[in-house]
């Protein structure tokens, strides 16, 4: 029952900006955390910024100040800006949302790739 959608990737000039959604089918409020990850070509998949409950948010060191992780309950979406993209932050992007060890949820993914 619990679906994770993202959409907002494509192609982006370095330098330029992109606007990341996911949209998740039960109340956001159901989750102890909703975080962006993204796994670049031959890379493992790698944590960028994530918003607790209390709304509460972190990042990883390679994306602060240039991406922020925000969010909308009553649309149930999660949305990371990211501004100030770099060739190096081409990947696909992936929501996760996490209850328990036994219960956490991944999205299909959406490509960001940016170009010279």
């Amino acid at each position: 029952q619990v679906q994770l959608v993202e959409s907002g990737g494509g192609w982006v000039q370095d330098g330029g900006s992109l606007r990341l959604s996911c949209e998740v089918s039960v109340a956001l409020s159901t989750f102890n955390h909703i975080a962006w990850y993204r796994q670049a070509p031959g890379g493992q998949r790698e944590f960028l910024a994530r918003i607790r409950g209390s709304g509460d948010r972190n990042y990883a060191d390679s994306v602060k100040g240039r991406f922020t992780i925000s969010r909308d309950s009553t649309k149930r979406t999660v949305d990371l800006q990211m501004n100030n993209l770099k060739i190096e932050d081409t990947a696909v992007y992936y929501c996760y949302a996490h209850l328990s060890m036994a219960k956490d949820y991944w999205g299909q993914g959406t490509q960001v790739t940016v170009t010279s």
